[in-house]
């Protein structure tokens, strides 16, 4: 659990998920119908057929496809488990697909179209490289399809900009299953269906580790424009696009002047970046080994089943307060965050460059990179609960990438307490405790199980119980099939 502004905290275990609900309209509308769409037309394959219609010369044909990322929730409800669309979510993207087409002047297979012109060039601009300014960094170098869209390797942050040697101060998250998380808000309240509107969540949501953007097409042109990511600019993604071998296919999705202004060509990036990232078959396919299970599909190990009862448990591993293990109660399945910011006091990173300033702290949502909540002390030392499905995949763990195991997150978790000094520095003999987070700001610090405890006290898991949790863990990795060796194992 984590605390709420103005010192409220929440007392009550959420069991379910939160569901967001969308803007109501034309975007809604259009965002369940890509969503659904997509896991119909297998929009993800690595063709870019021009088949169907075409955009009109101005490049606005497009625009009504697009996807507004705060109404994704209500598209995926349709999709719940499945790898393809059931009856009931086909003839609900058929709906939508028919309002949408409607309401934007299109035929339903122009709307039909344009999600699947979108979506394959989002891809392709996904895995191309010389949209950075060191034509050397993909959107996928740091968010690898076979990592859970998150980094290949074990470094704590990655390597970019111009020269490909410079470092910023976050890890690099997962892009997968950020279709649910809702618009940041500084108060967040339940929605009637899934709990008590009267309680205050706290700051909640937003797609970046301090909730500073909302929307897919934001979070991308973060990196692209980033000094230490991408380091590009709009005139350089423009004449990347314009010499890539689907430039005619940008042309026929975005209109035959869509060259002639750099942000136009750009923002039609974005757009399609953001389009591909909401593919369902790939970001939130729901295929791991605990989908099977709540579907009643197959049977966890006894290490699994125990480590999914120490997860749950609030008065031990109480990961479940944050990380949402249940199904919502209207079926679908669980996300494993509340998408909620809260500070854990993750020690300081030495080995980033950025942290060679003893007077350098990230402050997560009061700064430095989020700056419209700048001096609020409130915020400072928070950042958003990622969700836990394909973690085992990841090699670098929390905002600043300081672990690179599991066993030593959840033992962070357990002993951070109890055993301080095998994760913050010691100097004449005491403890430096919190020491990436100034002390005016502990108040922040979340107190709640196992966070509750002090030295000396019996952490709240004990060696074979950790090993239980990661156990289950793993578990949450897509890709499972029942009855494969691998399974079996």
């Amino acid at each position: 659990m984590r605390p709420g502004l103005a010192g409220i905290r929440k007392t009550t275990v959420r069991p379910q998920a939160r569901r967001r609900v969308g803007p109501a309209g034309t975007g809604a509308v259009l965002a369940m119908a890509l969503a659904a769409m997509t896991v119909i037309l297998a929009a993800c394959d690595s063709g870019s057929q021009r088949a169907g219609a075409k955009a009109d010369g101005s490049g606005n044909a497009q625009v009504s496809a697009r996807a507004d990322a705060n109404a994704n929730a209500n598209a995926n409800a349709g999709v719940g488990t499945q790898t393809s669309a059931s009856p009931a979510s086909t003839s609900t993207a058929a709906s939508a697909v028919k309002v949408a087409a409607h309401e934007a002047g299109q035929t339903r297979a122009q709307v039909y179209e344009s999600v699947r012109q979108m979506t394959a060039l989002g891809k392709q601009l996904f895995f191309d490289a010389s949209l950075s300014g060191s034509g050397k960094l993909a959107c996928a170098s740091c968010h690898s399809p076979d990592h859970g869209f998150s980094p290949a390797n074990s470094l704590s942050v990655q390597l970019g900009g111009n020269d490909m040697h410079r470092t910023g101060m976050r890890a690099a998250p997962t892009l997968k299953y950020l279709q649910s998380v809702p618009a940041f808000a500084e108060h967040y309240h339940e929605s009637d269906d899934e709990g008590d509107e009267s309680v205050d969540a706290g700051p909640t949501g937003g797609l970046t580790w301090d909730g500073r953007v909302d929307r897919g097409s934001d979070q991308a042109r973060i990196p692209l424009l980033s000094s230490f990511e991408m380091g590009s600019t709009p005139a350089k993604v423009t004449a990347a696009v314009k010499a890539a071998p689907y430039a005619e296919a940008f042309r026929v999705a975005f209109g035959e002047h869509i060259f002639d202004s750099d942000d136009a060509t750009f923002n039609a990036v974005l757009q399609a970046l953001e389009t591909f990232e909401q593919a369902p078959e790939l970001f939130y396919p729901y295929t791991s080994k605990y989908d099977a299970y709540l579907a009643g599909k197959t049977q966890l190990t006894q290490a699994e089943v125990r480590g999914l009862q120490l997860f749950n448990d609030e008065k031990k591993g109480n990961c479940a307060s944050c990380h949402i293990s249940q199904r919502t109660m209207d079926g679908a399945p669980p996300q494993f965050s509340d998408f909620g910011l809260i500070a854990i006091g993750v020690p300081r990173n030495r080995a980033l460059r950025v942290n060679r300033d003893p007077h350098f702290y990230d402050l997560g949502a009061c700064g430095p990179e989020r700056t419209d909540l700048k001096g609020r002390a409130e915020f400072c030392g928070i950042f958003r609960t990622p969700t836990l499905r394909n973690v085992a995949l990841k090699k670098s763990f929390f905002h600043n990438g300081i672990y690179h195991s599991l066993d030593q997150v959840v033992r962070f978790y357990v002993e951070r307490d109890t055993n301080p000094e095998k994760f913050y520095p010691v100097s004449k003999g005491k403890v430096q405790k919190f020491d990436d987070l100034p002390q005016r700001y502990w108040a922040n610090l979340n107190t709640e199980p196992p966070f509750d405890r002090k030295p000396g006290d019996k952490p709240a898991l004990d060696e074979a119980e950790i090993k239980d949790v990661v156990a289950f863990l793993n578990t949450l990795t897509d890709g499972y099939k029942a009855g494969s060796k691998a399974a079996a194992n």
